[in-house]
């Protein structure tokens, strides 16, 4: 008889370098046995709830352990319906033609562009407006159907680490806030190295734990989610890149955008202010950019493997 898969693994050595010389870095502030979909979508605002996390010594990476396996985490991600997260399309698409306008900067040839957690297909939709060839991959279903009917884009479904693609194809790959959302950061990147073309690009999104709104916000940063499995510095963040074959050529700072409402949404104590029909709605046509400065943007490009 087959063996069922385990739905959490605990972890001898770190996910980035290997090394195992791990330590308790914080401990866990939620019941892990009752994970389900509700509590690890895009939009969840319960901020400050967290894996135990344990902390490699050697590269300073920070992770979940024990953390669910890529599997299990996939197959819950297969489920999650988040309707939140495209009513903040304008705002996002705001975040993504940044990237874009940077990106091709960068890669002026443009060519094929891999998304990997594409959600509803926004960032795949304004590239292919601006002129690249489009392909990318999305865990949940219910997202994979919306960017088919609202932007006509055909999205792969399932897991990236374990998809099959066609190597040293792509020109670009992104990858916006979805490296801390697996527990195999590492095959994440190998495999991103291996389906970009000669001199590809990557860029990456990922949470700073070490940025000054890190620090302010303390455990109540909102970056300490339950869908967060691991939090980089830029110690093993650049060490994940150098193992993986990337070259970094620029670093900068994420910018978000959103609605008033979205924002005032976050916050319970404020949401008598979206109460009044009139109210919720002039808060949907306010965005606000908010340059916190506690995600790392990084372009990197792909090197050759000895």
């Amino acid at each position: 008889m087959k063996r069922k898969p385990e739905k959490f693994e605990y972890l001898k050595k770190c996910p980035v370098c290997a090394s195992s010389s791990l330590h308790f870095f914080k401990k866990r502030t939620f019941d892990f046995l009752g994970l389900n979909e509700g509590k690890i979508k895009t939009t969840d605002s319960h901020y400050g709830k967290i894996w135990e996390l344990n902390q490699c010594q050697n590269c300073s990476h920070i992770f979940a352990n024990p953390c669910p396996s890529l599997a299990f985490i996939s197959t819950l991600y297969q489920a999650v319906e988040d309707s939140l997260y495209e009513e903040e399309a304008p705002g996002r698409s705001k975040n993504f033609l940044r990237v874009l306008s940077f990106l091709e900067r960068i890669h002026p040839q443009k060519g094929t562009l891999f998304d990997v957690g594409a959600a509803t297909g926004i960032l795949l939709n304004l590239a292919q407006e601006r002129g690249w060839e489009t392909d990318g991959i999305e865990a949940s279903t219910w997202a994979v159907k919306l960017a088919k009917k609202k932007y006509h884009a055909h999205l792969r479904e399932g897991s990236f680490e374990t998809a099959e693609l066609r190597n040293n194809y792509y020109g670009a790959v992104t990858m916006i806030d979805f490296i801390e959302h697996t527990p195999q950061p590492l095959q994440a990147l190998v495999k991103a190295h291996e389906i970009l073309s000669p001199d590809g690009i990557l860029c990456l999104v990922t949470p700073d734990i070490n940025s000054l709104a890190a620090k302010i916000a303390g455990s109540r940063w909102w970056h300490f989610r339950v869908g967060h499995l691991a939090y980089f510095s830029s110690k093993s963040l650049y060490t994940l890149l150098a193992r993986t074959g990337f070259q970094v050529l620029k670093e900068r700072k994420y910018a978000w955008t959103f609605s008033a409402h979205y924002l005032i949404s976050r916050h319970h104590q404020l949401k008598f202010l979206l109460k009044n029909p009139f109210l919720a709605s002039f808060w949907k046509k306010i965005k606000i950019k908010l340059a916190l400065g506690d995600s790392f943007e990084i372009y990197a490009r792909k090197e050759l493997r000895p």
